[in-house]
């Protein structure tokens, strides 16, 4: 797919480049943990609004070339932040190869997948929700995998969380819902929970990477990785596509998913996982939802369902109680 060229992306690069000094200055002057946390919380923003793009691309483009499309964008501008920040793209061993196959495969291919996918099912807002369980499946697994011991507050916080999302995910009618679950629970849901499962596995590799790799190396060879797998699937897809018919918006937002919700997003999350961990990081993905039903109200006209924000509140208070300080 060709890269879309606009003032917007060159003034992006610009941005990123910026935001990353030569590694002398950075010597000199580390990130502040209070840094940290003002691009964690401007990555929540920046991936709130890739619902909203996402909403746009998935309904003009079959999954795989709209993520292709994205990811095109995010390869060519990574590549050149490695080169101008870094001087180039380390070479890897061979557990870094596995890693960050690992990383392109569940973070990039099927992340994206089902998140494309989902969105041509559902509402943006109702998607950004599911986004609330992140933090707690990365818990789950950090507490299954890596034998993180979880106590009776964070118990409690995981069954709130589920509870609150479940009431998104039954329009607030969880009993009821119980009876026909095919109402509740359809394609779009199904490929969020892939989409969430895939995101959690990223966060948890995401820890090994970073022992060898800078957060931009990693984010840069899982993107490879992760285009590479893409589009093998969307060389299907091409000869299908009406190209003449795409407007503005599209391209507009795969420029956006490509150098926002991938280049800014991925590196910024990994510093984050690097400095303060997978688990605090990961509450960040809180404000997720909460920007991206906003952004989808104001922008797409989406209603704002009760149920939405009862749901939405429960699940931001359970991910709380599960990542709070001193709460092991």
């Amino acid at each position: 797919m060709p890269t879309p060229a606009s003032p917007a992306t060159a003034t992006a690069t610009a941005t990123a480049a910026s935001a990353f000094p030569p590694p002398s200055q950075r010597a000199a002057a580390a990130p502040t943990a209070a840094l940290v946390y003002i691009k964690l919380v401007l990555v929540a923003l920046f991936w709130g609004g890739t619902f909203i793009a996402g909403r746009v691309v998935a309904q003009a483009l079959p999954a795989m070339t709209a993520a292709t499309g994205r990811f095109a964008v995010a390869v060519a501008l990574l590549l050149l932040l490695a080169w101008k920040v870094e001087g180039g793209l380390p070479r890897l061993n061979k557990t870094q190869l596995a890693t960050t196959a690992a990383l392109g495969f569940t973070g990039i291919f099927l992340y994206n997948l089902c998140f494309l996918a989902a969105l041509a099912r559902m509402p943006a807002g109702r998607t950004a929700l599911f986004v609330a369980l992140n933090p707690i499946v990365t818990a789950l697994a950090s507490a299954w995998l890596l034998r993180e011991r979880l106590g009776g507050i964070k118990w409690l916080g995981i069954a709130v969380a589920f509870a609150g999302t479940a009431v998104v995910i039954t329009r607030g009618d969880p009993l009821g819902a119980l009876h026909d679950l095919g109402q509740s629970i359809g394609a779009g849901e199904l490929l969020m929970f892939c989409a969430i499962c895939s995101w959690a596995a990223y966060t948890m590799i995401g820890r090994s990477a970073l022992k060898g790799l800078t957060p931009i190396a990693a984010t840069t060879y899982a993107a490879m990785w992760g285009l590479a797998l893409l589009a093998g699937g969307a060389a299907l897809e091409f000869s299908s596509i009406a190209w003449s018919a795409l407007g503005w918006r599209a391209w507009a937002s795969i420029a956006y998913l490509g150098v926002f919700g991938t280049v800014l997003g991925f590196v910024w999350y990994y510093e984050g996982v690097k400095a303060i961990g997978p688990s605090r990081t990961a509450v960040f993905n809180n404000l997720v939802p909460v920007f991206g039903i906003a952004l989808a109200a104001v922008l797409l006209d989406e209603p704002v369902l009760v149920s939405m924000l009862v749901g939405g509140a429960m699940a931001i208070v359970g991910v709380f109680l599960t990542n709070r300080p001193g709460g092991r």
